[in-house]
């Protein structure tokens, strides 16, 4: 398979450490045509850089990761080549800015209640979509932890002391979304998923693909994926996952699609 793009990954609009334009010189010396962001819950890396891929031979389509619960389980949804101005899906990504403003407070609260001082003063530089790695570096810098795993082993994770849940949107909303504003609704790193009722339940909703291969999978874990895509109907994507220096593990370009799988995203 000849590489065409790398299908996912993130900048400093949500939790990533390279700037969109970084993600541009990357794809272009890894040798690819083509690109899409997937930044969590925002599409704010979009304006102004159709014009800067097109000027260094790159073929730019939309992307975003949207975060989701479905029976109280953590999804992510990918949506590709959506209206960026269409109002379902720009009305979805104001709801997430508010729904993790709450969170975030929620989880301050809970570390102040540990004589933690973490504030939002302290993520407040990062800019972009602030989530909980933001304030797992905040924790690293003041010293609390030695890592941003640190940080979600003991205060951050699911189940931890200062996990906050906020109020989390359906899968099914989100799927209807992304395709009500003209996109294609994408099953992220399936990989990933630890319950299988889960995925049963993910496998009877309208989704459009799935991502079936993921960051440094092995081909014989991301076959069982694509050949699930494959009796579904659906089509396939991949991506690396791309985080820059706070997720070192995972490098741009890991995975990727060819042109064709790229092409039917737009069709």
């Amino acid at each position: 398979m000849t590489p065409f793009a790398d299908l996912h990954c993130h900048t400093t609009h949500s939790d990533g450490t390279a700037t969109p334009e970084e993600i541009l010189d990357l794809a272009k010396k890894k040798g690819f045509k083509g690109v899409s962001i997937t930044d969590h819950d925002t599409a704010t890396a979009y304006p102004g850089l159709f014009e800067k891929a097109e000027e260094m031979g790159l073929e730019l389509i939309t992307g975003v990761e949207f975060s989701c619960q479905h029976k109280g389980v953590s999804v992510h949804v990918l949506g590709y080549h959506f209206d960026i101005n269409a109002n379902p899906i720009n009305g979805l990504f104001t709801r997430h800015k508010a729904r993790r403003e709450e969170r975030n407070a929620q989880i301050f609260e809970k570390l102040k209640n540990r004589n933690i001082d973490v504030t939002f003063d302290d993520i407040r530089h990062y800019g972009g979509v602030l989530g909980r790695p933001h304030i797992a570096l905040a924790l690293m810098e003041k010293g609390y932890v030695a890592s941003v795993r640190e940080a979600f082993n003991k205060y951050l994770a699911e189940g931890k002391s200062c996990y906050a849940p906020g109020h989390p949107v359906s899968v099914e909303e989100t799927i209807d979304v992304i395709q009500t504003s003209g996109g294609k609704a994408v099953i992220a790193h399936p990989h990933l998923l630890n319950s299988p009722k889960t995925l049963q339940d993910l496998l009877q909703m309208p989704f459009d693909g799935m991502e079936t291969k993921y960051a440094n999978f092995s081909e014989e874990k991301n076959k069982r994926w694509e050949d699930l895509a494959q009796r579904k109907g659906w089509l396939e994507t991949a991506g690396s996952d791309y985080h820059g220096t706070i997720k070192p593990t995972l490098h741009y370009g890991a995975s990727y699609v060819d042109e064709a799988k790229f092409r039917k995203l737009q069709s």
